[in-house]
């Protein structure tokens, strides 16, 4: 029988919804973040999905959510609750997560952060170093004993290339592409240079930074949107894993499923 599983990864800019089939993702959506969405259209939202793909809500066998838009989580509650007939299972503290936290307050740890972590461990064993490229852009260190050791938090590279434009008078908003060279000959190619490779430096210098701490060599792995791109000018990565998240959510739901299967 085969058993099927939604999964949505809610992010301050996307929500990626995933379709799991007997632990396969079959399908998955990207879609805009809007926190002021209603129960009805939160649930109306993941129907038309589920409809396109020609799936049932009655074939579900769970509904799981990972999310740092606490405002949306009531909502997006009450809309799976209304119109796919589900509870949903939401990544918070004190689930059952099969993996110790040595952090100070694990209560305050990212959801994301978590699901990332959990499935890196299961497929390259640790220690691993996983790093997410969303909104920010994070670390994620575990041990040899599979055991959370914390990480490191900083702007993701849409913010990087707003920040510039929004602080400045004169420079425009730049895609955040890799340049053809690195000597600029115009205001939008030096921005472009400057951002992308300045970007790419923060990540390798963090990076090598967390792995001489580690004390040795640890697979690195990249998740999110823009995990692709930095990891072809990025010879610190190893692995692109655009599914990471979605992968952790599922193993997170199967550890505390209710009925113990």
């Amino acid at each position: 029988m085969t058993e099927t599983v939604l999964a949505l990864d809610v992010g301050n800019t996307h929500t990626v919804v995933g379709l799991f089939e007997n632990r396969k993702l079959v399908t998955d959506w990207r879609l805009a973040t809007h926190s002021e969405r209603t129960a009805d259209e939160n649930g109306l939202w993941l129907r038309q999905m589920l409809d396109w793909h020609g799936v049932s809500p009655d074939v579900l066998a769970g509904a799981a959510v990972s999310s740092v838009v606490p405002p949306l989580d009531p909502l997006l509650a009450e809309g799976i609750r209304r119109y796919l007939g589900l509870e949903p299972f939401f990544v918070r503290p004190g689930i059952r997560t099969g993996m110790p936290l040595r952090v100070e307050a694990p209560q305050e740890l990212g959801a994301d952060r978590l699901c990332d972590a959990v499935a890196a461990y299961a497929k390259y064993g640790g220690p691993c170093l996983v790093l997410d490229f969303g909104t920010a852009v994070t670390w994620e260190v575990v041990s040899a004993k599979g055991e959370y050791l914390g990480g490191a938090i900083a702007p993701g590279p849409g913010v990087t290339a707003d920040a510039l434009s929004s602080k400045t008078a004169k420079l425009p908003r730049v895609a955040m592409e890799p340049p053809p060279r690195t000597i600029g000959k115009g205001t939008v190619d030096s921005i472009q240079i400057g951002i992308f490779y300045g970007y790419l430096g923060l990540v390798e210098g963090v990076t090598r930074r967390i792995l001489a701490e580690l004390g040795g060599d640890a697979p690195v792995i990249a998740t999110g949107g823009f995990a692709p791109v930095i990891a072809r000018h990025c010879a610190l990565i190893g692995h692109v894993e655009p599914d990471l998240t979605l992968e952790g959510l599922l193993m997170l739901w199967e550890r505390n499923r209710e009925d113990g299967r």
